[in-house]
């Protein structure tokens, strides 16, 4: 029984490890707009049956069932959380919140293929052609694209609740000129989909194929201009979770030495 007492607070540990690099992770993208902090889920491992010798059920009959006794715990998976964080004023025009449910689209590389990712990070910003991207370390373009004129000055830039970005005339004039449409997706199982960094996340099969539309339509929120999202990450909740995690880490080291020293005092009763 030492053995597998061992082997059982071993699992505990590694799975423990697991949990502490997912809550230092939520912990360091405090400040990172658009994340969704992750959770750690478990799963008990399978059970041994120990049988006593001689044991009978009430009619006096060998007994069928002995104690059944755990051998530890494992890492199911990570899930995501996609509540949503704070709306935080900028005053950029470029900078887009998502009021509602759902993600802005954009075209990037993934395992070397291009591909349509999803994000709620709204710090958008113009690349050299005009084209609307997201500012993350390769620039990811908005899709559908979306260019603005290379003479339209930020201020000039208006992005309604609805997706519809314009700009007023060349010269400050009174009208506006409507250059794009903002579309976006949306999932029946948001916490299916699958992170590869840079505040993006791909489709998978747990996620199911991408809904689109426009803002404000089919269950899709509005957008605010001149805001951001913030990280949905609870520093209390997350330092909370720490302290239970270490001292669980803590506690399944002190059960491998019990186990560790119960075995020494076996093995000294037996000589």
């Amino acid at each position: 029984m030492g053995i597998s007492a061992m082997h059982s607070a071993a699992t505990g540990m590694k799975a423990l490890d697991t949990k502490l690099d997912v809550v230092a992770n939520n912990l360091a993208n405090i400040n990172t707009v658009g994340f969704k902090r992750s959770r750690t889920n478990f799963e008990d491992l399978f059970y041994q049956t120990l049988r006593e010798p001689g044991a009978r059920d009430a009619n006096d009959e060998p007994a069928p069932h002995g104690i059944q006794v755990g051998l530890g715990v494992l890492v199911s998976g990570t899930q995501l959380d996609f509540s949503s964080g704070s709306i935080d004023p900028t005053n950029r025009k470029l900078d887009i919140a998502i009021d509602g449910e759902g993600f802005f689209q954009v075209r990037t590389f993934y395992n070397g293929e291009e591909t349509i990712a999803y994000t709620r990070a709204g710090n958008f910003v113009r690349n050299a052609n005009g084209l609307l991207v997201l500012a993350n370390s390769e620039g990811a373009v908005i899709e559908p694209p979306i260019e603005i004129p290379q003479d339209a000055a930020e201020e000039s830039i208006t992005i309604g609740r609805d997706g519809r970005v314009s700009v007023k005339e060349y010269g400050g004039g009174p009208n506006e000129v409507e250059i794009g449409q903002i579309e976006m997706a949306r999932f029946v199982n948001p916490e299916g989909l699958k992170s590869i960094g840079k505040n993006l996340y791909v489709e998978t099969d747990a996620s199911g194929q991408p809904i689109t539309g426009l803002p404000q339509e089919d269950g899709l929120g509005g957008l605010v201009q001149g805001n951001l999202e913030g990280s949905n990450v609870e520093p209390v909740r997350e330092l909370v979770d720490l302290i239970f995690t270490q001292r669980g880490f803590e506690l399944n080291s002190q059960a491998i030495q019990s186990a560790d020293e119960g075995l020494r005092i076996v093995a000294n009763l037996r000589r």
